[in-house]
């Protein structure tokens, strides 16, 4: 067999060369992507441990993780009433960024509080119920309404929704609070048996 004489014998080589380097390069890629993946995901878990939990959406989120996906991102780091000045030194911290105040478009800081419902004037409307982000909230239809005290996250969603204003927000006094001891996830709690 006769070689061509135009050199088409040399570009096989050449093109495998190619996409044998093409394919190295899409795979470092790739696993350059799945670390960065990796790294921005325990980044998102360091932030949402450091938020409250309250899952209450003044900051402009669904809860606290989109909040924290968001930030990790670059949003700004001072929308979390709940958290107050005190998370907003822990997030700035986190993330190498100067301290803010409390952005006031999102609400202003408040002791930490339990909704409470006057069962006596409760109506049983079950309008509470769907607005409570973590379930904190039980009774049926045409019955009284209570709290679980220990899930309550304080965000005070509750309140708006109440049509006979029978909920009310209590702080979490010292005698409450010895009962609460905080998790990694903030505010998610147990109740301490002596």
């Amino acid at each position: 067999m006769i070689a061509p004489s135009d050199g088409s014998w040399i570009e096989a080589p050449l093109v495998l060369l190619m996409l044998a380097a093409i394919g190295l390069m899409a795979w470092r890629l790739w696993q350059f992507l799945r670390r960065q993946r990796t790294a921005q995901g325990a980044l998102i878990d360091r932030i949402n441990s450091l938020l409250p939990q309250t899952q209450c959406g003044q900051c402009g989120h669904a809860g606290c993780r989109p909040y924290a996906r968001a930030m990790a991102w670059g949003e700004a780091i001072n929308k979390c009433p709940p958290g107050g000045a005190t998370t907003i030194m822990q997030l700035a911290a986190l993330l190498n960024e100067a301290p803010q105040h409390l952005d006031p478009a999102h609400g202003q800081e408040q002791e930490a509080s339990v909704a409470r419902i006057r069962e006596a004037d409760c109506i049983g409307c079950t309008k509470c119920l769907p607005v409570c982000p973590v379930d904190a909230i039980i009774g049926g239809p045409k019955l009284m309404h209570t709290v679980i005290d220990r899930e309550c996250s304080g965000c005070d969603l509750c309140l708006a929704a109440c049509p006979v204003d029978c909920i009310d927000m209590l702080p979490l006094t010292a005698a409450t609070a010895a009962k609460w001891q905080p998790t990694a996830g903030g505010r998610d709690s147990e109740i301490v048996v002596s």
